[in-house]
């Protein structure tokens, strides 16, 4: 379209006609336009540029047009003179193009896009058209690339679509093949499921039965295992015993004495101190031999603790052991954790131990009688530091040993005929001890013993 104006100062004013286009610049023309504009902006000077674009004055073209590419595209369309400045040094960057589009004769072989964008800016006459046709033209170039893509595109689709059928046909026949292979594979599958599930049943049974079986012989073995552990500690016990014996035998040996020599020096003052104690009881005068004492008879005084025993005293009377303690040569065998767990069960085992045994010192300084207070070295965590108190034996068994197979061992170690008193409420060690002729008494008897001390 072509306006007339009486502006002295638009182009083709020597005919008083202005061009303008009747319809939006083509995109590609104007991204051309602004790429121009931005080379050209940096000829200029800062007071030479529109104020909107002064700012953009230290970019570089690439971010001009970034940027500020709608601000150059709308300066160069409202504001004459900054085109002319541009138009100006287009006309120095690329004079020829410029010359040859103001003489109204583009090259042929130029870009139509680059004659639109730079006829735009210089806008000789006839620029509108120039502009209109490359917008065709390049409407046209893009429909036949468009076409062409969409030729090739097509092309590319029917090509694949073929592919896909073929490899379709293809992937169908292997699809069936390997399906039929499956259903094969499927039949000898199951067929070896069901014999697996048989052989499964077949052997959980078997595993059942053997479970079975090995459960009695489990049992049978802990059975054999108690009995062997029973008849091992026995034997321990036994060797620990010749051991003992063996032990003391040596010592023997080494003093120069027998421990039948010993034990007959034992008794001997045994029987000795028996019959000072009923020369003191019965205060006979010394007297010479007399034919009524050879008559067999028991003599008043001479009592043994099973005479004690027949007496009316209760057994739970301390007098009881008052009585036995003070036959001649008594000694007293104390069941240590035995009397303080009946006593004091509540107490730490050290407490116990030390309560005890200062009883018993008491009651050995106030009778006289040997006394022996034995431990069970099993209940030991670790060595005890232990001073025992005047008048009192404390012992402890040796691993593997108990308390009351030591105190077996003291019983029969002691010769036949002196008085012995083990204080145990342990009914097996009450009889065993009576088997070998001491004389046993309960805990209590002698904690209400200590309790008068």
């Amino acid at each position: 379209m072509v306006e007339r104006t009486g502006d002295p100062g638009a182009a083709g004013d020597a005919e008083g006609v202005t061009e303008a286009l009747d319809r939006p610049l083509p995109e590609g023309v104007r991204r051309r336009v602004v790429a121009l504009v931005a080379d050209a902006f940096g000829g200029l000077t800062v007071t030479e540029l529109p104020t909107q674009l002064r700012q953009y004055a230290r970019f570089t073209p690439t971010r001009r047009a970034k940027f500020a590419g709608n601000a150059m595209a709308a300066a160069v369309e409202s504001d004459p003179v900054f085109r002319q400045r541009i138009g100006g040094r287009l006309r120095e960057t690329q004079r020829e193009l410029a010359d040859a589009i103001e003489g109204g004769s583009p090259p042929a072989a130029a870009d139509p896009v680059d004659v639109a964008a730079v006829a735009y800016v210089l806008r000789p006459v006839g620029w509108v058209k120039l502009v209109e046709a490359a917008g065709e033209e390049a409407q046209r170039a893009s429909a036949e690339r468009a076409g062409e893509e969409a030729a090739r595109e097509l092309q590319r689709l029917r090509d694949e679509l073929a592919e896909a059928k073929a490899a379709t046909r293809h992937e169908t026949e292997r699809t069936r093949t390997e399906l039929e292979a499956a259903r094969k594979e499927n039949d000898g599958l199951q067929r070896k499921l069901r014999s697996a599930q048989s052989d499964v049943r077949r052997g959980a049974a078997a595993l059942r039965k053997a479970e079975a079986e090995l459960e009695a012989v489990r049992a049978e073995a802990a059975a054999r295992q108690t009995t062997a552990d029973s008849e091992a500690r026995r034997l321990r016990a036994r060797l620990a015993e010749a051991e003992s014996a063996l032990e003391a035998s040596r010592r023997a040996v080494r003093e120069g004495r027998s421990v039948e020599d010993m034990r007959l020096r034992l008794l001997l003052d045994t029987v000795l101190d028996a019959a000072q104690g009923l020369r003191r009881e019965l205060a006979l005068p010394p007297a010479s031999m007399r034919p009524a004492d050879t008559v067999d008879a028991v003599e008043p005084g001479k009592m043994t603790p099973k005479d004690i025993a027949t007496r009316a005293l209760s057994e739970m009377d301390p007098a009881l052991l008052d009585q036995l303690l003070a036959l001649p040569q008594a000694h007293l065998v104390v069941d240590g954790y035995n009397v303080t767990k009946t006593g004091y069960p509540t107490m730490p085992l050290e407490k116990q131990r030390l309560r005890l045994l200062g009883g018993l010192a008491v009651l050995a300084a106030q009778t006289g009688a040997e006394m022996t207070c034995v431990f069970d070295g099993a209940e030991l965590a670790a060595p005890v530091l232990l001073a025992p108190p005047r008048g009192v034996r404390v012992l402890f068994s040796k691993p593997g040993v108990t308390a009351d197979e030591l105190i077996r061992q003291i019983v029969r170690a002691e010769p036949p005929g002196r008085p012995v008193v083990v204080v145990s409420t342990d009914r097996e060690v009450a009889d065993g001890v009576a088997r070998a002729g001491a004389r046993p008494v309960a805990s209590a008897l002698l904690l209400k013993r200590l309790a008068r001390t």
